[in-house]
């Protein structure tokens, strides 16, 4: 049995279509959701469903039983009142349902950075993740992507209405990416394998070689108009955030990420691409994501 924990989320519900629909027939998933309506029928039909929050004990305890393999992902919470303490409260009941009832695989989302980053807010909060499952022995993959591509949809209208793709990075540096989707079928493909062990990085870096201004460039041929980049600062940006409702804890690591992306260069050209593992080319996600978005809106 395979859990799969956020299965309504941009990456979980790509895990569990992939092992559905794999070729050497469907696996057996389980999911935790906390609201199994929100799954689609076909996926609701084919699956188990465990309703709650895998933050829950309880639920986490009763969703393991039986279950060998573990997709995990921790959800981001700008309501947090603490970004530590909301990882925390994920890994600490998956460290003790691990101690307690052995799931014997872990592949997780993680992030580049290790033995780079500090003080690096939400990068250093999922790489500190990562130390406390590592450390219950379990074998386990942390899959570790770059800047996403489709952070780029937060800012489809006014990529779309004005032409602008605002940034807080530096335009003109590296900024390595990675597809959702690219996750997604790196997370099933380990999922899927029994053979594994041990305890290991894989990072997933698409085969571009794009700043910032070159991302600009790439949308406006794909949409056929032209788009500029517009850098804005990091208090700016704790000023939107906070305009959303975000927790100081959350703006501040927040903050402080964006901060160790420029100083650190933890998603930068010295990371090399990893075509075999996350083939989706930034032009491709525009043709075949952004820009049907753009033009649904």
């Amino acid at each position: 049995m395979i859990l799969v924990t956020t299965p309504t989320g941009q990456i979980g519900r790509e895990v569990v279509a992939r092992l559905l629909d794999a070729p050497e027939g469907p696996a057996p998933v389980r999911v935790i959701v906390r609201d199994p309506a929100a799954l689609a029928p076909e996926v609701r039909e084919r699956v188990e469903a465990v309703q709650g929050s895998h933050a829950d004990p309880a639920v986490l305890k009763e969703a393991c039983q039986g279950a060998d393999r573990v997709f995990w992902l921790v959800p981001p919470n700008p309501a947090a009142a603490s970004v530590d303490g909301h990882f925390r409260a994920f890994t600490e009941p998956l460290c003790e349902v691990i101690g307690a009832q052995g799931p014997q695989r872990v592949v997780a989302v993680s992030t580049l950075g290790r033995g780079i980053a500090a003080n690096a807010g939400l990068i250093s909060a999922g790489l500190a993740m990562d130390e406390a499952i590592t450390a219950t022995g379990v074998h386990y993959r942390a899959l570790c992507p770059p800047s996403l591509m489709e952070n780029e949809l937060r800012q489809l209208a006014s990529i779309r209405d004005a032409g602008v793709f605002v940034t807080p990075l530096v335009p003109d540096r590296v900024l390595r990416l990675c597809a959702t989707r690219d996750i997604g079928a790196a997370a099933a493909r380990l999922l899927l394998d029994d053979s594994w062990r041990g305890q290991e990085d894989v990072p997933l870096v698409s085969p571009d070689d794009l700043t910032p201004e070159g991302m600009a460039g790439v949308l406006s041929e794909v949409l056929g108009r032209p788009v500029r980049v517009e850098f804005t600062t990091t208090a700016q940006l704790a000023e939107r955030w906070n305009r959303l409702g975000a927790t100081e804890s959350w703006v501040r690591a927040f903050s402080d990420m964006v901060d160790a992306q420029n100083t650190q260069g933890l998603y930068g050209a010295a990371q090399p691409s990893t075509p075999d593992t996350a083939p989706t080319t930034f032009r491709r996600w525009c043709e075949e994501v952004f820009r049907p978005a753009a033009l649904q809106g």
